[in-house]
């Protein structure tokens, strides 16, 4: 089945059947996992904005903290949102444009949110954050 999606043209024939249900539990936990993240960011920015500045109060990234936490927002917004397109079109179509741009874009945010981790020396966070982006690229080996 052929599907136009945001990327162009995409066309996924699985040898797995059945594949569709593991990447619409994958684009499932996506979803939550941004939009619950984002939705905090543009509910209580206020809050995210004190406590990342303090965050990032010792680095080189302390007066860029209001523009990270709007490029983060905006991203995992849309990871979030394009994973949840994703989990109807995989149940309903049996395909995986949306979840894969949501996966790539998903990725996108983890290494955003594990650089600037790393740069604050939460290296416990880092180290969540990569478990993270390990499922992302799995996800990504099996969609491409």
């Amino acid at each position: 089945m052929t599907l136009l999606c945001l990327i162009g043209e995409c066309e996924f024939i699985s040898v797995l059947k059945g594949f569709w249900i593991v990447q619409a539990f994958i684009s499932i936990f996506f979803a939550i996992l941004f939009l619950q993240s984002g939705l905090d960011k543009v509910f209580d920015r206020k809050g995210n904005l004190e406590w990342l500045t303090g965050h990032f109060s010792k680095t080189f990234l302390k007066g860029t903290v209001p523009i990270m936490v709007t490029t983060v927002t905006i991203v995992e917004l849309a990871a979030g949102t394009l994973s949840a397109i994703g989990v109807v079109e995989a149940v309903i179509f049996k395909t995986f444009c949306f979840a894969f741009t949501g996966t790539v874009i998903a990725a996108l945010a983890f290494i955003m949110l594990f650089f600037g981790q790393r740069i604050a020396k939460d290296y416990a966070g880092a180290a969540t954050i990569a478990a993270y982006f390990i499922t992302a690229v799995v996800d990504l080996y099996f969609l491409a």
